[in-house]
């Protein structure tokens, strides 16, 4: 299991940074939210992965810890709002500039237009 939860999370973190170097604001964006879902995993695979183990530390010698669930659930939507909010911004760049690219025009070709 730890096998397949680490693939996982390999998988995601290199196919998010692919996306990042893109030049297209859609790419980044959807490399942004593969990133932060791998961190996501991590963050949660840090409290044990035991199945059918009680979430508090009791009389059992097996259990999970809590707090990296509670830290997933905010991480989640904290994600989502700034998803929402650069998703806005690259909306209205696109729509001011009619063009999606993440670099700036060089100052050469500037100068010629």
């Amino acid at each position: 299991m730890e096998l397949l939860v680490a693939s996982a999370i390999g998988i995601l973190t290199a196919s998010g940074l692919y996306l990042v170097l893109r030049l297209r604001t859609f790419p980044v964006i959807m490399g942004t939210s593969l990133l932060t879902y791998a961190v996501n995993v991590f963050l949660f695979a840090s409290g044990r992965l035991t199945v059918g183990a009680p979430p508090i530390l009791t009389d059992a010698a097996r259990y999970t810890d809590p707090l990296p669930q509670a830290l997933v659930l905010t991480a989640i939507v904290i994600s989502f709002g700034m998803t929402a909010v650069v998703v806005m911004i690259a909306l209205g760049a696109y729509l001011g500039g009619n063009d999606d690219h993440v670099d700036d025009p060089s100052t050469e070709a500037e100068e010629r237009t």
